[in-house]
């Protein structure tokens, strides 16, 4: 191995998904993975992602599928696209994309290997201190981690660029060569060549301090992060995307930023920006109980009603004219993307059999699906009389923005059944247990 920052060989092997883009970095990991037998037995793989955004991109995937064959290593290539939407900028837009398209392939148990450095590490902290970061962001990049379905690892963040250059030298490795990581109007691209060379030049040891740096705020923010837990389970709603008002007032407004970012995180939303805590006091917590604030950024929104804050990606109603008749025996895609459909209990004969005993509905089917129309009533389970479906859904505590999504299921004969999976009525309640059935809305 050439150089003395190279990480010695992997004693305890687990499976390992290289993330390989052809450059330098990913190459040297990649050529040192391969070269270690146990690693090989256990598992090695990798996958290029391909964004489209250069001219060069195919040639690229290309050699990757070079590389890889004469490593006899199995290599996927994903095509992804790159959203611009997301108010993240190229970089951080790009990244997002390549994340998700690793963490879609990564198997239950294994580990993505991915060749951030210590230079990465270092330009890293500078980027994220000129954006104003705390001590979470200032903690960079951590060598291990929980991703997806396994584990992400970063094996050479104690080593130096120029070390992996000497590897890659040493063992005549070929790699590409991205003209993107010239151009310095890029934030990245101008503190590697323009800010750390002069601080390198009149601090020796910058990047190395910097990255050490990055070590002892990691260990302070994990202490940090356990107390916003504890804290943050004082503030949990009756849902996971929901915190008491209450609870948060009570929490000094440090720790308190501190508990909506664990929150946010352990949802797994974007980041919002740091200005956004002001906010989020000003014009939620300390909203009127009976208001509907909401606070948006590119990652999510978060809203308040009543004494709850929630925390959601934004969604589209249901077209107010959308209908159609249903013979509940398919799941019914929604054009909200949602699923509306009746799912067996266990050891319950399915609907379509059950549609040959109807008791206690006599004409059933078909049923009508279709958004709100307002004037709508329901008869709820133990009532005698039909209440108005708009008190019955102020009343059973369902947020006005989900209202708006909501399917109203109908018998044949024109009878509000239920609303979604939030309200059902006598008779559908009834039809429900002799049958066996629930339903289901949300995602399929």
């Amino acid at each position: 191995m050439a150089g003395p920052r190279i990480p010695s060989p992997v004693a305890e092997a687990a499976p390992i998904l290289v993330g390989f883009s052809g450059g330098l970095d990913s190459t040297v990991l990649l050529h040192w993975l391969a070269a270690q037998a146990n690693v090989r037995a256990a598992g090695l793989r990798a996958v290029h992602v391909h964004h489209g955004l250069h001219a060069e991109a195919d040639d690229w995937a290309a050699h990757c599928q070079q590389e890889c064959a004469r490593l006899g290593l199995a290599l996927e290539i994903v095509r992804v696209a790159v959203r611009n939407d997301l108010g993240l900028g190229p970089e951080a837009a790009a990244r997002a994309a390549r994340h998700a398209a690793f963490d879609a392939r990564l198997h239950a148990g294994e580990t993505l290997a991915l060749a951030h450095h210590r230079d990465d590490q270092a330009e890293t902290i500078l980027l994220r201190l000129l954006r104003g970061a705390g001590s979470d962001g200032l903690a960079a990049m951590r060598d291990v981690r929980s991703f997806g379905a396994g584990k992400l690892w970063r094996p050479f963040l104690d080593t130096p660029r120029s070390e992996l250059l000497d590897y890659a030298s040493a063992n005549a490795l070929d790699w590409i060569e991205d003209p993107s990581n010239r151009d310095t109007r890029l934030d990245r691209n101008f503190l590697r060549h323009h800010v750390l060379p002069l601080l390198n030049d009149r601090w020796p040891h910058a990047t190395a301090a910097l990255a050490g740096s990055a070590r002892w705020l990691d260990e302070e923010a994990t202490l940090l992060e356990g107390e916003a837990r504890r804290r943050l389970a004082q503030a949990q709603g009756p849902e996971p995307n929901s915190l008491q008002v209450a609870a948060l007032l009570a929490v000094e407004p440090a720790w308190r930023a501190r508990v909506l970012r664990a929150w946010r995180s352990a949802l797994g939303f974007a980041p919002w920006p740091q200005s956004a805590h002001p906010v989020i006091d000003a014009q939620l917590l300390d909203a009127r109980p009976d208001a509907l604030p909401e606070y948006r950024w590119p990652g999510g929104v978060l809203r308040r009603w009543r004494d709850l804050l929630y925390l959601d990606q934004p969604q589209p109603p249901l077209p107010a004219d959308w209908s159609c008749e249903w013979d509940g025996e398919a799941p019914l895609p929604l054009p909200t993307g949602d699923t509306f459909a009746l799912v067996p209990g266990k050891g319950v004969r399915s609907l379509f059999q059950e549609k040959r005993d109807l008791t206690p509905f006599p004409t059933p089917f078909p049923f009508i699906v279709r958004a709100r129309r307002g004037g709508e009533r329901i008869l709820l389970p133990g009532r005698t009389h039909t209440h108005s479906f708009k008190h019955v859904l102020q009343e059973s505590g369902v947020p006005p923005w989900l209202r708006a999504r909501l399917p109203l299921l109908f018998a044949a004969d024109g009878e509000l059944l239920a609303a979604g999976d939030s309200v059902k009525s006598a008779r559908f309640d009834e039809y429900c247990r002799v049958h066996g059935l629930r339903v289901h809305f949300g995602p399929w």
